[in-house]
């Protein structure tokens, strides 16, 4: 496959290459594994396991604080790595997972890596920490490359050492963390992709060749069927394109009772210029081709929802086109009418991810889901607000934005709760339309959610603003510089985990 956006599908995006774990009683020789974690608590002495005592280690700087490393050669092929856990006691699944990262990163250029199952030190199980170690180290090695000068090493294998016991336990963590990672890094390679590559055409036709191998059923609508469907939104943002819009639909059945219905909405704009609002040239700019994060998420995390077991009915819906001035692009001033029959008098083009994702949140009210969750990279409050690590969330359920935030917890990517405080709606009045799609100077964030509100009616709804998390400026332990997939892995746990929630806040 020769394109950026085919490489999506290999089995492990990290490295364009199936990457083997597997589930060992004993060390492989250094002809398999050539870095072997070994986890030193901070004062503890490790000198049986690594052969230098603490006063050594200490003068390498090496003290056992958390996420500390120090690698150490032992011989031909093989190399120990001293990872620092900090203070001796419990361990959480995301502390695992950060410091599974943090030894992948130390030895990049090894292809063979291992992880001994821990006695003590954690209170997770023996699968939960397989597969907190899995996520860490395949998502910290994972790596984007566009062109044929990639020679970095890639990992090949993953070789967690566990006894005999454990071994079924741990291998099914292994096998979870795999489809997790798999989804993340699918995620990551979308968003990662320039705009040239993967226009809205081209994610619809690698929406399908996911569906096909994750189990799903697909159908994709272009400017005719949009036009018949009254999606006044995605088509108003596409008028400046030379691309075509798509709407993905994707469905996910589960085999026996289903827990209920899920919709998952994201937001697809390729590439977003700011149309005649245009965007300042700048490096906010250049990053852009992530405007799409929204879509590649819930495509992400609905290839794995058959792999993981999921027992919740869930419908996809990825809004896909870029946003470009031209001499036929959306203008300042122009009333849109949404699929629901509401009108929207646009005061700024660049304010186009909310248009597109109304048509897909009235659409699946339609189709009478029992909640509706949508991802976005929305608004640049949110990043101003929470930063790089934290995503936003608001909703007309609180039970639902709970259900999102536990789960959210579970696999450590972080949401917090921002008001849908309803008198700011008011700022989004029009003298001529139903509203505008553009709030006051403040509480950005807030506006935008109360525009999203005006397209799910009664049906259980929350919103999840990633506008800071969807990329990163540099890499930590099993987070990536660039577009990072963050919400890929939260979706999956949501929908494992759903449960119908009541009626609106």
């Amino acid at each position: 496959m020769s394109t950026p956006a085919m490489r999506t599908l290999d089995p492990i995006p990290s490295a364009r290459t199936s990457v083997t774990v597997e589930v060992v009683d004993e060390l492989p020789g250094p002809d398999v594994v050539g870095a072997v974690a070994v986890p030193v608590a901070e004062g503890a002495d490790a000198s049986e396991a690594l052969g230098h005592d603490p006063a050594t280690l200490a003068a390498a700087g090496f003290t056992g604080a958390r996420g500390e490393t120090l690698v150490i050669p032992t011989g031909p092929g093989r190399a120990l790595v001293a990872l620092g856990i900090g203070p001796a006691g419990d361990l959480d699944a995301a502390a695992v997972r950060d410091l599974a990262g943090t030894f992948a990163r130390a030895v990049p250029r090894h292809r063979g890596l291992a992880v001994r199952l821990p006695t003590r030190g954690t209170s997770l199980s023996p699968r939960e920490f397989a597969q907190a170690v899995t996520e860490g180290v395949l998502l910290a090695r994972w790596s984007f490359h566009v062109g044929a000068a990639d020679d970095a090493p890639h990992l090949d294998r993953l070789v967690v050492v566990a006894s005999s016991e454990h071994a079924e336990a741990v291998g099914e963590g292994t096998r979870r963390g795999r489809i997790l990672a798999r989804a993340a890094a699918l995620g990551r390679d979308l968003a990662n992709c320039p705009a040239a590559t993967l226009t809205a055409t081209r994610i619809a036709e690698v929406a399908e060749e996911v569906a096909r191998d994750a189990g799903l059923d697909v159908e994709v609508d272009g400017r005719e069927s949009l036009t018949e469907m009254g999606c006044g939104g995605l088509l108003g943002v596409n008028l400046g394109s030379a691309e075509e819009p798509r709407m993905v639909r994707l469905h996910y059945r589960p085999e026996g009772t289903s827990r209920g219905h899920l919709a998952l909405v994201g937001k697809g704009i390729m590439y977003d210029s700011g149309g005649i609002s245009l965007k300042p040239s700048d490096e906010s700019h250049a990053q852009m081709k992530n405007d799409m994060t929204g879509a590649a998420t819930v495509l992400a995390a609905m290839s794995a929802l058959r792999d993981v077991g999921c027992q919740t009915e869930v419908t996809g819906y990825l809004m896909c086109t870029d946003n470009m001035p031209s001499g036929s692009a959306l203008k300042l001033g122009d009333v849109l009418r949404m699929r629901n029959g509401k009108t929207v008098e646009v005061l700024n083009t660049d304010a186009e991810g909310r248009l597109v994702m109304a048509d897909a949140l009235s659409l699946a009210v339609e189709l009478g889901v029992d909640a509706i969750v949508d991802i976005a990279t929305l608004t640049g409050a949110c990043l101003r607000t929470f930063g790089v690590d934290i995503a936003g969330v608001m909703g007309s359920s609180d039970a639902l934005v709970d259900q999102v935030r536990r789960a959210g917890d579970a696999v450590d990517e972080p949401v917090w709760p921002l008001p849908l405080h309803r008198p700011y709606r008011r700022q989004l009045d029009s003298p001529i339309a139903d509203f505008t799609n553009m709030g006051g100077p403040n509480a950005g964030s807030i506006t935008a959610a109360l525009f999203l509100a005006e397209f799910v009616g009664e049906v259980p709804w929350a919103h999840i603003d990633i506008a800071g998390t969807a990329q990163l400026p540099e890499a930590r332990s099993w987070r990536n510089k660039g577009a990072t997939g963050f919400g890929s892995r939260l979706l999956v746990e949501l929908a494992c985990s759903f449960e119908r929630p009541g009626g609106g806040a």
